[in-house]
């Protein structure tokens, strides 16, 4: 980088030398940075579509005896695809954070579809 033309030498000289495993700041970009902004940004984005990920559960389920609304992957799909062509992906996200439940570890369109998601 110091042969980069396009490198600015000042940046180079704030940059920690390393970091190890056992840093703190391992694996993060430099606090205050654009890099981090952008991640904070993506973090607070996916929540958002988790949240509604929830409301379309809530809104299209059932109320199952145990108190818990339900729906199967094929309705919730065929649903939420119009809005996300990430369902997946956001249901493993939501599942990650305890607010859903549902068999297997991975849900595929088709094979799938009866499968129950329960929101928690």
């Amino acid at each position: 980088q110091r042969k980069n033309p396009f490198s600015n030498n000042d940046r180079l000289a704030s940059k920690p030398v390393h970091t190890h495993r056992g840093d703190p700041t391992y694996g993060r970009p430099p606090e205050g940075s654009r890099t981090e902004q952008r991640g904070k940004d993506a973090h607070s984005h996916v929540g958002k579509e988790v949240e509604e990920l929830c409301l379309i559960i809530r809104s299209t389920g059932e109320v199952g005896e145990d108190g818990h609304v339900s729906v199967t992957f094929g309705q919730l799909f065929e649903t939420y695809v119009t809005i996300s062509n990430k369902v997946v992906g956001i249901l493993l996200r939501a599942r990650k954070h305890g607010l859903v439940h549902f068999e297997g570890e991975m849900l595929w369109q088709g094979k799938d579809d009866d499968v129950i998601i329960t929101l928690l």
